[in-house]
């Protein structure tokens, strides 16, 4: 339990980071993220699923910090396209593509899908490790949706902009950051997270 106050997330997205220390700002953890630990290997993610890639970030995160260590791999499934971008969502399309030029390509390979077969979710799977580099939890949360025609808002991160949940007509991009963190895949697992937290901890 030593040290337990004091969690590394394992990412450098600063979107990303901003998000969890968000959802759990109301809890009392030290949140460190991967810029406070420059030269900290990253390990390579070879799973073939969301979780299995989170497993891996977080015990090799943590036996090279030497910390707790939380890591989430999480990214877009569309059925049109058989599940892509799925575990490759960072990727995808390849290294010279960013965020836009990644929903530039989603778009176009959508580009004759009616919307009623523009069906996706986001997934979002987190595990955490203790600094000897076990496994001590995992959980996964969806978010479904579909995918707009056309990229809309200038809010969130990586393919918000095209992605529309379920219940609503605004894209995350154009919903309010607090109806994200309520509703979103990684809200959803960080709720079952932070419930494993504050059971473990004794908080």
């Amino acid at each position: 339990m030593k040290d337990f106050g004091r969690i590394l997330i394992g990412t450098h997205n600063t979107g990303k980071a901003g998000e969890l220390r968000a959802l759990l700002s109301d809890h009392p953890f030290e949140i460190l993220d991967l810029n406070s630990f420059p030269h900290l290997p990253s390990p390579e993610e070879t799973g073939l699923t969301f979780q299995e890639n989170a497993v891996i970030k977080a015990t090799g995160y943590a036996r090279g910090s030497g910390m707790y260590s939380m890591a989430d791999d999480s990214g877009l499934e569309i059925y049109a396209l058989e599940g892509a971008p799925g575990v490759h969502s960072a990727r995808y399309g390849g290294p010279e593509l960013d965020d836009a030029g990644r929903i530039a390509l989603v778009l176009k390979r959508l580009e004759n899908v009616p919307p009623e077969k523009r069906s996706a979710r986001f997934v979002a799977s987190i595990a955490l490790a203790s600094p000897d580099g076990d496994l001590r939890f995992v959980c996964e949360g969806e978010c479904r949706g579909r995918i707009a025609e056309c990229s809309r808002g200038a809010g969130g991160f990586g393919y918000d902009p095209i992605f529309i949940p379920e219940g609503y007509d605004e894209t995350f991009g154009e919903l309010p950051a607090q109806v994200k963190a309520r509703i979103s895949h990684r809200a959803r697992a960080i709720s079952i997270f932070i419930r494993y937290l504050l059971d473990f901890s004794g908080i």
